[in-house]
């Protein structure tokens, strides 16, 4: 499988993070379907099928990740 370089991770989990904030500001479709949009890349980009494992996935693979990072959400 091929590795997205930490930079585009890093970009891409902060696009997210972004775009759920604004969702529960503003709930528009246009932020919903970038929403969308980003979640499937980060799900590409780490070999996941869903956004919570991409996001987890990103996170650990970003320098500074420690094990312990997200290990435990949804368990």
């Amino acid at each position: 499988m091929l590795m997205a370089h930490p930079a585009v991770l890093r970009n891409l989990v902060e696009q997210y993070e972004t775009l759920r904030v604004l969702r529960a500001e503003n709930g528009g479709t246009e932020v919903q379907q970038r929403m969308d949009d980003v979640a499937y890349t980060l799900c590409v980009a780490t070999g996941t099928r869903d956004v919570d494992a991409a996001l987890i996935a990103a996170r650990h693979r970003l320098p500074g990740a420690r094990p312990e990072d997200d290990s435990l959400i949804g368990v």
